[in-house]
């Protein structure tokens, strides 16, 4: 089940987050629309993601998973759909708008509430392995759309990774997933998805805030890194090799994660993820001369801060709250991510790459100090 939910991840990611790492320069090239306005297309995708995601988390708990990540499916190929017989560029963000909802449905924060729902508490283990597979959604993705772009063209790309949506990854949700009768569930009172106390209301909206932190800084880099490395005097080449260092390093930390048999409290998971994506940013915004080491520490915090985004609210809320809160969380970070690129963007504009850096940095270390918090505010409960 574990490998069936990780192919549909990485082309549920492939065919919406990452589409247009290859999809927007042949877009613009094909459409004289503004590149600029192309790549919005993801943001306001992230932003529409961001809007479902609360909704959709109520709806795991109620229906289980299974339905819902097949209906992202659905709208994962409407979408791709939309965008390829897209006359204008309004149709265009219509597709997106398409493809934000299924990206709501059916990217981490849906997966991981879906595997939530159907092994409890004991979930840890599989959210850990999954993220395993949807790190290699790029490395599969990218060279994929790069070949269907060559030899069929964009638009006709769009087509197939819809067709690869209906054909390959709506199967294997509808025949591989266990349905809701599997999805255990201890609730009682199911119309009342969030009831903290005092003590859990104040982790959950630290874990919040720590999210938006990440979703921010994270972002940012993925989206302005090669432009930050070049503007540091390398050569194109040079910063995509030193970039492609983040997709081994994240694969490495998760591998140790596996390895450690999920036997800490995740809370140390997520002190590890911060505190080395702190250190990695930081070094990267000194200047120092280990920019490879500054990456891979960084790739390697953003690799485990996934697992840790997935297994604290479980360990802290339980399985029965578990969807509608991870739907709740998903909504401020997504919508930090939509807004990323254009606060990077202005950022290297208008005070420049080093004090960009800084300002990145600087995020990293207030998230740093909101792990703390969290950890001094959880006190004996952590074992």
């Amino acid at each position: 089940m574990i490998s069936a939910l990780g192919v549909v991840q990485i082309f549920a990611w492939g065919s919406s987050y990452y589409l247009l790492g290859v999809f927007a320069a042949p877009i613009a090239a094909d459409t004289s629309w503004s590149l600029s306005w192309i790549v919005g297309g993801l943001s306001l995708g992230l932003f529409v993601a961001g809007i479902a995601s609360p909704r959709l988390g109520v709806a795991i708990r109620k229906h289980g998973g299974k339905p819902i990540l097949a209906l992202s499916s659905l709208l994962l190929a409407s979408g791709l759909v939309i965008l390829a017989t897209a006359p204008v560029q309004y149709a265009f963000f219509a597709g997106w708008v398409v493809i934000g909802l299924g990206m709501g449905a059916g990217l981490y924060d849906a997966a991981f509430a879906t595997l939530g729902g159907i092994y409890g508490r004991e979930a840890r283990s599989a959210i850990t392995s999954l993220t395993l597979w949807g790190g290699f959604a790029s490395t599969a993705c990218w060279p994929l759309s790069a070949f269907l772009i060559e030899n069929i063209g964009w638009r006709w790309s769009c087509i197939a990774y819809a067709a690869i949506q209906i054909g390959v990854c709506l199967p294997l949700i509808l025949f591989v997933l266990p349905g809701q009768k599997q999805i255990a569930t201890t609730s009682t009172e199911p119309e009342t998805p969030l009831r903290l106390s005092p003590s859990e209301n104040r982790a959950y909206l630290i874990i919040m805030a720590i999210t938006v932190m990440a979703g921010l800084a994270v972002t940012i880099v993925s989206v302005h890194l090669l432009t930050i490395l070049q503007t540091r005097g390398l050569s194109m080449a040079e910063a995509v090799s030193l970039g492609a260092l983040i997709g081994p390093a994240q694969v490495s930390a998760r591998l140790i994660e596996m390895a450690s048999g999920g036997r800490h409290h995740p809370i140390w998971t997520l002190a590890a993820a911060a505190g080395l994506s702190a250190l990695g940013l930081i070094l990267l915004a000194t200047g120092l001369p280990f920019l490879g080491t500054a990456i891979f520490m960084y790739g390697a915090g953003n690799g485990i801060f996934s697992i840790a985004r997935g297994a604290l609210p479980l360990a802290l809320f339980g399985a029965d709250r578990y969807a509608p809160i991870m739907g709740r969380i998903a909504r401020p970070s997504l919508m930090a991510q939509a807004v990323a690129p254009t606060i990077g963007a202005v950022l290297l504009t208008t005070i420049g790459n080093e004090f960009t850096l800084a300002f990145i940095a600087l995020v990293a270390i207030v998230n740093l100090s909101l792990v703390s918090l969290l950890w001094r505010s959880l006190g004996p409960t952590i074992r």
